[in-house]
């Protein structure tokens, strides 16, 4: 299996800001924190490219994990989740914010069985409170949540959160990375 290498994380870092999801000013995030620059991932999940240039990042990660599926929270992380099963050949579970109350219900698109283990995708990763919930709920069900592939870790403390439940935080890219990197 081929590792990741400069060249393939600078190229991620060039498509993100090529197709605009990354911007400069001054934001007010979801959290209310104030920064000085924001990551949009649903300009990099509308632009086939990027999305194609993710997915291809996050599968050679995945492959390594030997998961059963690739999950992602609705509605955010739908994109990439799709993009990444395309791209794996594995199976794809949608995590709703709560039960569906009408049709067949529940909170799950896909199969989540007891012992089947689950890889979450995200887009953007402050402090991880977003993906506990669905990590919960998953192993509610007795599925197994060890790792979160992220497209960005903001490295505002989602690692850390996420390490208290004994899950692993794997970025595609770091801010750091995304903000010292040339424009």
């Amino acid at each position: 299996m081929v590792k990741e290498s400069f060249n393939d994380k600078q190229s991620l870092i060039d498509a993100l800001k090529e197709c605009g999801a990354v911007r400069f000013g001054d934001f007010t995030l979801a959290s209310g924190k104030k920064s000085s620059y924001y990551v949009d991932i649903k300009k990099a999940s509308t632009d086939p490219l990027t999305l194609k240039k993710i997915a291809r990042e996050a599968t050679t990660l995945i492959r390594d994990m030997h998961v059963d599926s690739v999950g992602g929270v609705v509605l955010g992380s739908v994109p990439l989740a799709t993009a990444v099963s395309l791209e794996s050949g594995l199976p794809l579970v949608l995590i709703r914010k709560s039960d569906k109350s009408y049709g067949t219900g529940g909170r799950f698109v896909g199969d989540v069985r007891e012992g089947s283990k689950i890889v979450l995708l995200e887009d953007v990763t402050t402090s991880g409170g977003s993906v506990k919930d669905a990590i919960e709920a998953i192993r509610a069900e007795g599925a197994i949540v060890e790792a979160v592939v992220t497209v960005v870790d903001r490295e505002s403390g989602a690692s850390e959160n996420l390490a208290s439940m004994d899950v692993k935080l794997v970025p595609l890219v770091r801010a750091s990375e995304l903000v010292s990197s040339p424009q």
